[in-house]
């Protein structure tokens, strides 16, 4: 599972060697500066949440979601998996516009929101 990481102001999100084999790339980073929020949802398999297509990345509906979500305007970095609570950390600039992972750790989080 994808676990963050926060050296010298900057945000990594952590991907394992089979979650970068499925995603079809490495590990996200950004500066601490550009995240502009973080929001926790119970089921991020909502179209509220998720918008547009996956591509590239691996998919099974409600089961994994791994890559790039692609849509007008934007994209985004899923590693989500099954309906369990995850992390929507919103960023200002960077080629994301939003990083959408399942929670490993909730400490990384609340570590994450008190430097922002």
């Amino acid at each position: 599972m994808a676990h963050l990481q926060i050296n010298d102001g900057r945000v990594r999100l952590n991907l394992s060697r089979m979650e970068k084999i499925g995603a079809l790339r490495s590990s996200p980073e950004v500066k601490l500066s550009d995240i502009e929020s973080v929001e926790i949802v119970e089921n991020p398999w909502s179209s509220a949440y998720l918008k547009g297509m996956r591509a590239p990345g691996t998919g099974v509906p409600y089961r994994i979601l791994l890559g790039t979500m692609k849509y007008r305007g934007g994209k985004d970095f899923c590693a989500i998996y099954r309906r369990t609570p995850s992390a929507i950390i919103t960023l200002k600039e960077g080629p994301y516009k939003r990083w959408i992972f399942e929670i490993k750790d909730m400490g990384e989080i609340k570590a994450l929101e008190a430097l922002i």
